[in-house]
C-alpha cells in the first residue's frame, strides 16, 4: 500500500472547495486576538495563545451566529410557539451542517454530545454485547478508557507496523469488534493511517471509530471517502467553545443501544412499559439539549468550509515548520515524535527542555513572556511515558495505569507530574496564531536555556 493511500485523511479537493482560497476569501478572525495579559514587572503584553489543542478560541462568525440565535432562543422539538419552532429548525439545520462537514453518508446518525469524551462513552454504551475493542496505547484517555473489553496495542514503531498490529489483533478476535484510533495525535500532531486501518478493520468484519478531535480543526475529513464507521470530535477544539461535540456514524448500533440518558425526548411513550425512540438522535439526546452549542458548532463548520482548506493548511504548515525548526536549533530541547521528523502532522509540537520541569517552562512562558502553552501528559499518559522512555506503570492487577493527574514541579528532567513521572510542554497553533507568537516562544525557550 502506498504512503499516499495510508495517509489519505484529506481527500482531493473539488474546484468549488478550492475557490474561496483562490479568490482571496479571508481566514475568519478569532475573538481575543487583542487580549493583553500581565507579565512580571507589571507590563501588559499581547497574549500569544499557543494552546489550541486544549481549547481553540471562538471564531467571530461563531460568536455572531450565537448572538443572532439568542433573541429567539427556546427549547426544541416539543414547542408549538414561534421561538421554539425557529430554534428547532436551527438545531436540526446544525445537524445537517455537521453531517456535510465530515462527509458523512446520508443515513448516518449525527448525535450532539458535550465533547469527544462524551461521544466515545456514548458509543461504548451502544456496542453489541461481547464486543472487543482494539486500541493503541498512543490514544487519548477518551479513546483508551471507556471500553468494557479491550485489547491494548503497544505504540507502533512506524505506520505500517500500526496496520500490521491491528491486522493481527483483529484476526484473533471472535464476535463483534471495534478498532479505535486517532486521526491526529494530541501529543505529537502526527497523522495516523486511518484509511488503511479502516480497510483492515472491515476486512476482519470489524468497525472503526476515529477520534477526529485534533484533525477537524486542521484538515478536511471525508468519512464516506475514507469508509469510516464512526467519528467523534469536540466543538471546543473547532473554534466553537460552547460545550458541544458530535458522534457521527452508522445508525444500527446506536438505534439498538441502551439510551445514553433516560428522560424526556428519548421516549415515544411511558406507561407500564417504556417505548424508546428507534431513531438514534432523540434516543440519545434526552432532556433539553445544548442548542447554542450545536448552533456554534455548525457555524464553525460553515466558516472553515467557506474559507477553504488550502489557505488554512498552507499557513499552518508555514508556522509549524518555523516553530519546529526554531526549537530544534536550541541545545537541550527535544521534540517528542513517534514516527520521525518528516512524518505528516497538524499544528502540535510537544517538547522537553533539559534542566527544567515542564511546569517550570510553562509557568515561565506565561508569567514572563505572555505565552500560553500546555504542560503535563495531555490525557495520554501511556503514550507520553513511552515517548519519554519511562517504564510503563501497572496496577497490582497488571493493568496499564492511565489515570488523570496534573503536573507538578518536583522533577528536574523532562517535567513533573503528581504521579511521579515525567511530562512535557505542548505548543499548538491554529487560526489566530502568528509568526510573532511562534518567534516569541522560540526566543523565550532560548532565554530559559541560556539561564541554566
Amino acid at each position: 500500500m502506498s504512503t499516499l493511500t495510508i495517509f489519505s485523511s484529506v481527500p482531493a479537493r473539488t474546484a468549488a472547495e478550492s475557490a474561496p482560497a483562490a479568490t482571496g476569501r479571508p481566514i475568519p478572525a478569532v475573538l481575543g486576538a487583542d487580549l493583553e495579559v500581565p507579565v512580571k514587572g507589571g507590563r501588559l503584553v499581547g497574549y500569544a495563545n499557543l494552546d489550541y489543542a486544549a481549547s481553540a478560541p471562538c471564531l467571530e462568525p461563531v460568536s455572531a451566529a450565537v448572538t443572532a440565535a439568542l433573541p429567539a432562543y427556546s427549547s426544541v422539538h416539543r414547542g408549538a410557539g414561534y421561538a421554539s419552532q425557529l430554534t428547532t429548525a436551527r438545531y436540526e439545520q446544525a445537524r445537517h451542517t455537521v453531517r456535510a462537514f465530515v462527509g458523512a453518508r446520508p443515513d448516518d446518525a449525527v448525535i450532539f454530545t458535550r465533547n469527544t469524551t462524551d461521544a466515545t462513552n456514548l458509543l461504548a454504551r451502544c456496542l453489541p454485547e461481547g464486543t472487543t475493542t482494539v486500541v493503541f496505547d498512543t490514544e487519548h484517555h477518551a479513546s483508551l478508557l471507556p471500553w468494557e473489553k479491550s485489547v491494548r496495542l503497544a505504540p507502533p514503531a512506524f505506520p505500517g507496523e500500526a496496520v500490521r498490529a491491528a491486522d493481527a489483533a483483529l484476526a484473533g478476535i471472535d464476535g463483534p469488534k471495534l478498532l479505535v484510533v486517532t486521526a491526529a495525535s494530541n501529543v505529537t500532531g502526527e497523522l495516523w493511517p486511518i484509511a488503511a486501518l479502516a480497510h483492515i478493520a472491515h476486512r476482519h468484519g470489524a468497525r472503526i471509530l476515529v477520534d477526529a478531535a485534533q484533525l477537524v480543526p486542521h484538515r478536511r475529513l471525508n468519512l464516506t471517502a475514507l469508509d469510516l464507521d464512526y467519528v467523534a470530535f469536540s466543538g471546543h477544539k473547532l473554534y466553537a467553545p460552547f460545550g458541544a461535540g458530535a458522534l457521527v456514524g452508522r445508525r444500527d448500533w446506536l438505534a439498538d443501544g441502551e439510551p445514553y440518558l433516560k428522560g424526556g425526548g428519548a421516549v415515544r411513550s411511558v406507561g407500564d412499559d417504556i417505548e424508546w425512540h428507534d431513531d438514534p438522535e432523540p434516543r440519545h439526546e434526552a432532556g433539553t439539549p445544548n442548542v447554542l452549542g450545536a448552533i456554534a458548532l455548525a457555524a464553525a463548520c460553515d466558516a472553515l468550509t467557506a474559507t477553504g482548506w488550502t489557505a488554512l493548511v498552507r499557513e499552518e504548515e508555514r508556522l509549524i515548520a518555523r516553530l519546529r525548526s526554531g526549537l530544534a536549533s536550541i541545545e537541550g530541547v527535544r521534540e517528542l515524535s513517534l514516527w520521525g521528523d518528516d512524518h505528516p502532522r497538524v499544528g502540535i509540537v510537544s517538547f522537553t527542555v533539559d534542566g527544567y520541569s515542564a511546569r517550570e517552562v510553562a509557568e515561565a512562558l506565561s508569567s514572563e513572556y505572555g505565552i500560553g502553552v500546555r504542560d503535563g501528559k495531555f490525557c495520554a499518559h501511556p503514550f507520553v511515558r513511552h515517548l519519554l522512555g519511562e517504564p510503563e506503570r501497572r496496577s497490582s492487577a497488571g493493568e496499564s495505569e492511565a489515570s488523570g493527574g496534573r503536573s507538578g514541579r518536583d522533577h528536574k528532567h523532562a517535567g513533573g507530574c503528581e504521579d511521579g513521572t515525567a511530562s512535557a510542554v505542548r505548543a499548538s497553533i491554529g487560526i489566530g496564531s502568528t509568526q510573532e507568537h511562534v518567534d516569541r516562544l522560540v526566543e523565550a525557550v532560548r532565554d530559559l536555556v541560556n539561564r541554566r
